[in-house]
C-alpha cells in the first residue's frame, strides 16, 4: 500500500486530507510540525510527502532539504500563493505546488500524477469486497471475476479512486469517453445502471441530483 506523510499544522486541513486519501486507499500518517515529521522520516519510508511551508519547529523549506536525499517526492500544500513562492518551492525540488484552499478532487489527481511519475502507483486497488488489478485490467468480487466492459472497468476505477467525492457528469464523460460533453448523459446513466447491477454497489453508487455520481464508503 502506498504510504503518504501529511505534514500540516492546521488540524482541519490535516484531517480533511487524511480522511480523503485514506478513503482512496492510501496509508497515511500525520505530523503537525516539522520536527515530528523529521522523526517520522528518520524511522519510516514514505512514497510521498504532502508538506506545508509555514510549520512550527522546522519549516517546510528546511524539511524539503532533509527529504531530498531520500528521493521521496514532495508536494507543497500552502497558503503562500505568490508566483515567487511557487517558483521557489518548485526550484527547490518539490514535484508540485498546491495553494490553499484547494479542491480535494484536484489534490487526489495531483497525488496520483506524482506517484505515477515515480512509478509508485499501486497495481491493485480495492473497495469493500471488490479488487481491481490495474495492470491486467480485471476486477473481482469476493474472488470471482466481474464481467465488465472496458468503459465499465474505467468507470469503476474512477469511482473507487474518488471515494466519497461527487464526480460531475461532465468530468466523468470527458474522462471515460474522451469526448466533449454536450449535455446528453444517457450513455453514462446506462453504464452506471449496469455497473451497479454487476458489482452489487446499488446502494453505494449514489446519484447526485443534476450533478453526477458519488461512490460512498461506510
Amino acid at each position: 500500500m502506498i504510504k503518504i506523510l501529511i505534514v500540516e499544522d492546521e488540524n482541519a486541513i490535516s484531517n480533511l486530507i487524511y480522511l480523503n486519501l485514506t478513503a482512496a486507499g492510501f496509508n497515511c500518517t500525520c505530523a503537525s510540525d516539522g520536527l515530528t515529521a523529521a522523526n517520522f522520516l528518520e524511522s519510516n519510508v514514505y512514497d510521498l510527502v504532502l508538506l506545508d511551508i509555514m510549520l512550527p519547529e522546522i519549516d517546510g523549506y528546511e524539511l524539503l532539504e532533509y527529504i531530498k536525499p531520500t528521493n521521496t517526492p514532495v508536494i507543497f500544500i500552502t497558503a503562500k500563493a505568490s508566483i515567487n513562492d511557487r517558483v521557489k518551492g518548485l526550484t527547490m525540488g518539490a514535484e508540485d505546488y498546491i495553494v490553499k484552499p484547494f479542491e480535494v478532487v484536484e489534490l487526489l489527481a495531483r497525488v496520483n500524477v506524482v506517484l505515477r511519475r515515480y512509478n509508485k502507483s499501486d497495481s491493485t486497488i480495492t473497495f469493500d469486497d471488490i479488487s481491481i488489478d490495474l495492470n491486467n485490467k480485471t476486477a473481482e468480487k469476493n474472488g470471482k471475476a466481474l464481467d465488465l466492459t472496458p468503459k465499465e472497468f474505467e468507470l469503476l476505477v474512477m469511482l473507487i479512486r474518488n471515494v466519497n467525492i461527487t464526480l460531475f457528469r461532465e468530468r466523468i464523460y470527458e474522462t471515460i469517453w474522451e469526448n466533449e460533453y454536450y449535455g446528453d448523459t444517457r450513455t453514462l446513466d446506462l453504464h452506471i445502471q449496469r455497473l451497479r447491477k454487476k458489482t452489487g454497489l446499488t446502494k453505494k453508487i449514489k446519484s447526485v441530483y443534476k450533478v453526477g455520481y458519488r461512490l460512498e464508503s461506510e
